[in-house]
């Protein structure tokens, strides 16, 4: 089956969690991996899809192995079986990342986010993101990328963790064109998520 295909397929299954019928381009995939290297690794990649940022951290150094791909979508997780045999796949919901250990207790440090979360309560986008900073390193980060004028994490979830956000580009080659944040932990917040 083509992306095209399972795109739109599990976009009419679920239309509120498969944000686009467009996949994401090749330049927001660099744009949103251009921080990460091996040393950054490992890397979980939370809403994988098609694998197109999945790609582009292969070609950046990183290991299939030393990826873990959050897909609940079972068409998208054939695809990226098929694509990543190496690659860790796990079939659970974003917000109990918390409870996920991929790499046998080493500390992630990286998460890479396709997830719509302008469309999401806070409620879901502070336990993706509580839980993606309980298994991250203390200088990990988190890569979330949205269609809007703004970051999608609301202030007060940012504040609630102990989090920044900090825009790093408009991709305009995407379509639609998007923005990329990089979220960290504030210094002052080191240790508290």
């Amino acid at each position: 089956m083509s992306d095209p295909t399972t795109l739109f397929r599990t976009w009419m299954s679920h239309p509120f969690r498969t944000a686009l019928l467009v996949p994401s381009g090749r330049a927001l995939a660099v744009a949103m991996t251009r921080e990460i290297s091996s040393s950054q690794s490992p890397v979980v990649e939370l809403g994988p899809g098609t694998g197109v940022f999945t790609r582009q951290l292969i070609l950046r150094g990183v290991p299939q192995e030393r990826i873990a791909l959050i897909e609940s979508a079972t068409s998208f997780a054939h695809m990226l079986r098929r694509q990543f045999p190496a690659a860790a796949l796990l079939d659970i919901d974003a917000t109990e990342l918390r409870r996920c250990d991929p790499f046998n207790g080493e500390k992630i440090g990286t998460v890479i986010s396709s997830l719509p979360l302008l469309t999401m309560p806070a409620w879901r986008v502070f336990a993706i993101l509580y839980g993606a900073f309980h298994i991250l390193r203390p200088e990990g980060a988190v890569y979330q990328f949205t269609y809007g004028w703004q970051c999608p994490v609301p202030d007060s979830v940012l504040d609630r963790i102990g989090l920044e956000a900090t825009f790093t580009e408009w991709v305009f080659a995407n379509a639609p064109p998007a923005q990329v944040y990089r979220i960290a932990r504030r210094p002052d917040a080191i240790g508290r998520a």
